[in-house]
């Protein structure tokens, strides 16, 4: 199982693959810590009622917060060219649909 997750990841051996995992779950966790100041700066909580309304506009906060909370992560962990080769092939992929 270890080495298909090396395979699909793209890791060079154990240790590059758990720093992959280590940057995935940071970023996410400190996407949704950064988000929350962002919404209180816009006062968005404030503005709106609808709690799927809020819930669907905090995601749509969170997704471009993530991208750069995600290459400043990766690049902490040395790991910048891996990372910014990850977010051009996701980016590709919401461009063609």
């Amino acid at each position: 199982m270890v080495n298909k997750l090396k395979k699909i990841f793209k890791a060079t051996n154990n240790s590059h693959l758990f720093i992959i995992f280590l940057v995935f779950g940071i970023s996410g966790s400190l996407s949704v810590i950064v988000s929350e100041p962002i919404i209180k700066l816009f006062k968005i909580n404030e503005l709106i009622d609808n709690y799927f309304l809020y819930l669907t506009i905090r995601i749509l906060i969170i997704f471009p917060v993530y991208q750069v909370v995600l290459l400043f992560v990766g690049t902490l962990f040395g790991q910048y060219k891996y990372f910014l080769d990850f977010e051009k092939k996701m980016l590709k992929r919401f461009k063609k649909k």
